[in-house]
């Protein structure tokens, strides 16, 4: 493991016990009285966002590794079911520590964001579609992008030019993206209230007068490439390489972070571990601006 992760996992840890320690409440629940858990709730999560900056796309095989390497940072190890289970019971504490690192990074206040869905595939047999926990949530759909169907889930997007997560959504594979979108907003309206004017670059799915004005009403500003039989908008020039970027920030997610292999069954599990990649890449962001990095999006120095 190297000396960079090392200093970032310590990092997120102090800042996740400083977290629940000031509100208990992000806590999950559990009994007064007991045995109580023998690894806390901050090193449970900084476990699991080292665990996806590593490529580990197993819990068991994480488990095996960590019993091995990292026996000094966490003395006590539970076994898979136990880490599982708890993980799957704290996706506050992660949503809570994803906003709490974002706002601390100098890009939380870029005037630009951009906005996209990436599929999020759970499964490819037709059995798996009829018997799956998942089926109802997840659904046939297609990436345009790669030019592919897929069953299961949409990850909606919506973050700074470095690929800062300021919003996001899971969806089934056919939501519509412009609903997702306003509901992704309405979510968070100190947010949005605290930029008035912010420009929101999109993709053609993003269209329509209704919503157009949806996001005016909201102080917002939307460039998109032009649809066919329209007139070419503004910002045109600027589509083509920052599409490129938001595919860029999409890859991330896929090819370091192993959005697709998440393995997970079940709702709450898909949720937590999609929520685990999304802290991972945020605390690498974090981290690389508080030592002063150029690139902030760069996971290399943590992915081995």
């Amino acid at each position: 493991m190297t000396t960079e992760l090392n200093t970032l996992a310590t990092a997120l840890y102090v800042k996740i016990d400083d977290a629940v320690k000031a509100s208990p409440d992000l806590l999950p629940w559990r009994p007064k009285t007991g045995i109580a858990p023998a690894l806390s709730d901050a090193e449970l999560v900084t476990l699991a966002v080292m665990s996806a900056l590593l490529g580990f796309t197993s819990e068991r095989r994480w488990l095996r590794y960590a019993h091995t390497e990292l026996r000094d940072m966490f003395p006590y190890l539970p076994r898979q079911s136990g880490y599982g289970k708890r993980l799957r019971k704290a996706p506050g504490l992660v949503l809570h520590m994803i906003r709490m690192l974002a706002a601390d990074t100098s890009l939380w206040s870029d005037d630009v964001w951009l906005v996209d869905s990436t599929p999020v595939e759970c499964g490819r047999s037709r059995e798996t579609t009829k018997r799956s926990d998942l089926a109802g949530w997840a659904q046939y759909g297609y990436c345009a992008s790669h030019s592919r169907y897929f069953w299961g889930l949409r990850l909606h997007l919506l973050c700074t030019l470095g690929g800062l997560p300021m919003a996001f959504a899971l969806t089934g594979a056919k939501a519509d993206e412009r609903e997702t979108l306003l509901g992704m907003l309405d979510a968070a309206p100190e947010m949005v209230a605290a930029r008035p004017g912010q420009t929101i670059i999109a993709d053609k799915n993003y269209y329509g007068r209704a919503f157009e004005q949806a996001l005016t009403e909201r102080d917002l500003r939307l460039l998109r490439p032009a649809r066919k039989g329209e007139a070419e908008r503004a910002g045109a020039r600027l589509f083509k390489p920052l599409r490129q970027t938001i595919e860029s920030i999409n890859q991330t997610f896929k090819g370091q972070l192993d959005l697709e292999r998440h393995g997970a069954r079940t709702p709450a599990g898909v949720i937590i571990r999609v929520l685990t990649r999304i802290l991972a890449l945020t605390a690498a962001i974090w981290h690389n601006d508080k030592t002063g990095q150029p690139i902030k999006r760069s996971l290399i120095a943590y992915d081995h």
